[in-house]
């Protein structure tokens, strides 16, 4: 037996076997009934009495929906029962994170809620939990990675920023700061793509677990995309501001301003950073053909934090860069810097098919969705 085999054996052995909960999952079954009377239903994996539905059949764990186990112990999907909607349920410590329910009742109430440039997500409820003064579950809409499925045009990357520098510019009117938008913490909403859903676990399937889930293109069904997880953002009076704030590191660690130092910052252009940074990171190291936008992240990462733009003035440059973009651009396609031939000869005929179609049925090139 090879060195690699025994590792393997090794770790099958430290694994659980899947009719196990983890212990991660053990806190969700154990609240599955106060859920329930609270009109949010979770998987059978989740009720107090499941037995495996592959037990006493032929059939192989990895075939069932229920052997799927949590990603993690914070957050879980769940339906609900009145209109059989799939919503994420997010655990949050109340001590741990002070504003993140303040900050996201007031984004999900009138007359924020209902305005166009709100990129918040939504939130629909908070639950009390009754074992845990501290703990609040927060009841919100189910998401998905805003590159999945991958940007297909450079105008469906072109209106994801769009979107993007629009809604941090509305949370900043507003005095508000996320202090932690990387890409983990923007997500698309996927019902225009998936109209039928995905399995929460896995998003390549289907919601019955029976075979692949079917999407549309951004081009044809345009999606709109969220900035989430508001656990460390802040929000000041108007009265206050500017604002100097003690580092506060959010998920990206590169934020210049915050290295070797505890001096205090204006935490607004450290958005602006993150969301540079974002850009960077999610399409400049995979894409080869969004050279345009380059002058403009440039600025928005420069080490000094004076230097940079503001979130505004970010749009308003923005917005000149893109009007001078042709349909041409806009509809080609978004090319990966490491495709080999055989996979780029591949992807070019399938896009030439498909933007013909668009062209034919009158699919904006840049996809933006109605209000």
């Amino acid at each position: 037996m090879s060195e690699q085999d025994a590792i393997l054996d090794r770790v099958a052995e430290l694994a659980p076997p899947p009719e196990v909960l983890l212990s991660r999952e053990v806190w969700w079954r154990d609240h599955q009934s106060w859920l329930k009377e609270h009109g949010y239903l979770l998987r059978p994996r989740y009720a107090p009495d499941w037995v495996p539905s592959w037990k006493g059949t032929d059939k192989y764990p990895m075939d069932c929906e229920d052997n799927v186990a949590s990603l993690g112990g914070r957050v879980l999907d769940a339906t609900r029962v009145s209109d059989g909607t799939m919503v994420l349920l997010k655990k949050t410590s109340v001590s741990d994170h002070p504003h993140e329910i303040e900050i996201g009742k007031y984004f999900s109430s009138e007359p924020l809620a209902s305005d166009p440039r709100n990129h918040c997500v939504r939130l629909d409820e908070v639950l009390d939990v009754p074992d845990d003064p501290d703990l609040k579950v927060l009841v919100m809409p189910l998401l998905r990675p805003l590159d999945d499925p991958r940007f297909q045009t450079v105008g469906e990357a072109v209106e994801f920023l769009r979107q993007i520098f629009e809604g941090l510019q509305f949370m900043h009117e507003h005095a508000v700061v996320h202090r932690d938008c990387m890409g983990l913490n923007i997500m698309m909403d996927p019902r225009p793509l998936f109209p039928k859903m995905f399995h929460p676990r896995d998003r390549h399937m289907n919601r019955e677990w029976t075979g692949r889930a079917k999407y549309y293109s951004r081009t044809k069904r345009p999606t709109k995309y969220l900035f989430i997880d508001f656990g460390i953002s802040k929000r000041y009076s108007t009265q206050d501001l500017p604002i100097l704030e003690p580092p506060h590191w959010g998920g990206d660690r590169t934020v210049p301003e915050y290295q070797n130092s505890q001096e205090p910052r204006d935490p607004f252009p450290v958005d602006v950073y993150y969301i540079g940074n974002m850009i960077r990171e999610y399409f400049f190291q995979r894409f080869r053909n969004l050279e345009f936008m380059k002058p403009l992240v440039d600025d928005m990462v420069q080490d000094e934090p004076s230097k940079r733009p503001t979130i505004r003035e970010v749009s308003v440059r923005f917005d000149s860069v893109r009007q001078k973009l042709s349909n041409w651009k806009l509809r080609s396609r978004l090319k990966e810097l490491d495709e080999d031939m055989f996979t780029a000869f591949f992807r070019s005929t399938g896009h030439c098919i498909r933007m013909a179609y668009y062209v034919t049925t009158r699919h904006p090139a840049i996809p933006t969705p109605k209000p």
